[in-house]
């Protein structure tokens, strides 16, 4: 099994604390609401909904190549706005990946604003090598997802206030 680790940073104007409670812990609730051409629904498979151990699947529309992700919470810190997590299952994975691990820390911008540090781990089957554009495509949905929701943010002051 190889591990291949990406790093990415991103600033907002959204406050540190809105961010993560929207990114991390009412996300069930507005992933499907600001991507309902993308999320068809978040459920709660295993646990209490947001506490270590918890997996939660995410159902995609009919008709995209992928159908669901499972994630597993290993940690969500509200008063350090830490999140880490791992997809342990899911069309996503397909013949090349064990699991993916992300580890996300929000840190609060002079500007009002923050700065989302991410760090992700894949875990390939057997010698398989990720290709750079792999990981970039799983990039790029992360951070149009990441933008709908800042976006969404943006114009909803009072959401996850």
């Amino acid at each position: 099994m190889g591990v291949a680790t990406y790093t990415h940073e991103v600033a907002t104007s959204v406050a540190a604390p809105r961010m993560f409670k929207a990114l991390y812990v009412d996300s069930d609730n507005l992933l499907p609401k600001v991507m309902p051409q993308v999320i068809k629904s978040i459920e709660i498979v295993h646990g209490d909904g947001s506490g270590a151990g918890t997996i939660k699947k995410m159902n995609f529309l009919e008709g995209d190549n992928l159908k669901y992700v499972k994630h597993k919470i290993e940690v969500v810190d509200v008063d350090n706005l830490i999140c880490k997590y791992s997809l342990v299952e899911g069309d996503v994975m397909g013949d090349k990946l064990e699991s993916v691990d992300y580890e996300a820390k929000i840190e609060a911008s002079g500007n009002g604003g923050c700065v989302c540090k991410n760090t992700i781990k894949y875990h390939t089957k057997g010698d398989y090598v990720l290709k750079e554009e792999e990981i970039k495509e799983g990039a790029d949905k992360a951070m149009e997802l990441f933008k709908v929701v800042e976006q969404y943010l943006l114009a909803n002051p009072s959401v996850c206030a």
